[in-house]
């Protein structure tokens, strides 16, 4: 997608079945745990975003055998992965792009041997702080250079790692995940509390790849014991659609009258289901069939018809399990009766971009009563919404998308700025929502107001 811009105008109900694409979270573990087990994993449904690809491109770097065999099936691609057993010291710098959420990741299962990697990555990625995750490598005895609040480009020396019993300071799956391929990769095993429970796509893959996990409810929290001396063991990967990028397809429906839209394949994991619930609370017709279980995952095909929808207060303690998914969220409140109040979501400020100011920002200039708080976001909904705006997204593809899900249903058309990003996490995005009817295209005069 090279377009300058990109324009959604609303233009009728929105109609058929579509497959969202391979689960980003799940298609970077699978290609990361394939990279560290000993022998050949096959992964079916890998998300082709770029995001993924630089991790694909990674675990090549660090020695694996990384190809791709053919379309899959289900969406997305067939991939081979042939594991060594561990990583080899790379002879050239780690690019990872976008992937925050990769580049994170494989410095956890990097700091577990005796290597040293720079990593890099786009103008967003190496604005981002990476502490959070350096934390507790670091207590582990992992060493590196970075720039400071280790931004990237980083230069980070593994091997020597010791066992840690590490308190996430905040709800955090990448943390945790890090933590955990550290601990696995260096023999040492591991000990994380989480406060809340996050996505456990880790620990669901671990076990499928032969390891032992022990994962026990404290609280409101979870413990998670990885214990040493494991390695892993080639497996067969199904990755499951993206709940978030299944959102943007089901609330386009949601808000935009007379449609009927179904999403098939949809990752349903619980700790990932928190917008699906959020939804159904704001009286969302949403509902799951064909729930089956693939690769240790609940799969379903989820429908969204037209709702009259109306204003929620969204608990923090869900966060965890939504927080990408907030950007569209606040687009079904806008279009709600009252007003929706997300909390605990300061997290949100540090992903590829600050999304509560952005969101707040493009909602604004469409005419939506917002209002912003450091760990907070309120949105007033109304059945009718101007629109009318070009929306900066300062390349998130998440705000881009957002916005345009939004102008399928306002009474101007809604544009967004620098739509190439989403091909980071939806390359598919604008195939899709076309062929639903919906009307969104290139337009050189986006941008009204």
């Amino acid at each position: 997608m090279t377009a300058a811009a990109l324009t959604a105008r609303r233009a009728g109900p929105l109609k058929g079945r579509v497959r969202a694409p391979g689960d980003k979270s799940i298609s970077h573990r699978a290609l990361i745990l394939g990279a560290l087990a000993s022998g050949v994993t096959e992964v079916e449904g890998l998300l082709e975003g770029e995001d993924v690809k630089r991790t694909a491109a990674a675990m090549a770097a660090f020695g694996a055998g990384v190809e791709r065999l053919s379309p899959s099936e289900a969406g997305g691609g067939r991939w081979r992965v042939e594991g060594r057993g561990g990583f080899a010291e790379p002879v050239d710098v780690i690019d990872c792009g976008n992937a925050g959420t990769g580049v994170r990741l494989i410095m956890g299962a990097a700091a577990g041997f005796a290597l040293a990697a720079t990593f890099t990555g786009d103008s967003s990625l190496r604005g981002r702080p990476m502490n959070r995750v350096l934390k507790p490598l670091g207590e582990m005895g992992a060493t590196w250079i970075a720039r400071a609040n280790g931004r990237l480009p980083l230069t980070l020396r593994g091997g020597g790692l010791k066992r840690i019993a590490y308190r996430l300071p905040e709800p955090s799956a990448q943390v945790k995940s890090a933590v955990l391929l550290a601990g696995l990769a260096g023999q040492a095993g591991a000990e994380v509390f989480e406060p809340e429970p996050t996505r456990d796509h880790t620990e669901r893959m671990f076990r499928a790849f032969g390891a032992q996990v022990e994962v026990s409810q404290e609280g409101a929290g979870r413990r998670i014991v990885l214990p040493a001396g494991q390695t892993l063991t080639a497996s067969r990967v199904f990755v499951p659609g993206d709940p978030s990028s299944a959102a943007f397809p089901l609330v386009a429906a949601l808000i935009t009258s007379g449609s009927e839209v179904t999403v098939q394949g949809v990752l349903m994991n619980p700790l990932r289901a928190g917008l699906f619930e959020t939804l159904k609370e704001m009286g969302a017709d949403l509902s799951e069939t064909n729930v089956r279980e693939m690769s240790g995952e609940i799969v379903a095909d989820v429908t969204a018809r037209h709702s009259e929808l109306r204003g929620v207060e969204v608990p923090p303690e869900r966060a965890p399990s939504m927080i990408d998914e907030y950007p569209i969220l606040a687009i079904a409140a806008a279009f709600a009766q009252g007003r929706t109040t997300m909390r605990g979501i300061g997290e949100m400020r540090v992903k590829e971009s600050d999304r509560i100011a952005l969101m707040v920002r493009g909602l604004a200039a469409c005419g939506v009563e917002v209002e912003e708080g450091p760990e907070h976001m309120a949105v007033t909904g109304a059945t009718s919404v101007r629109g009318g705006a070009r929306v900066t997204t300062h390349g998130d593809h998440r705000i881009a998308m957002s916005h345009l899900v939004m102008g399928l249903a306002t009474d101007e058309p809604v544009s967004v700025d620098e739509p190439g990003m989403i091909a980071t996490s939806f390359p598919g995005f604008l195939k899709i929502m076309q062929g639903l009817n919906g009307d969104i295209r290139e337009d050189a005069s986006a941008g009204v107001r």
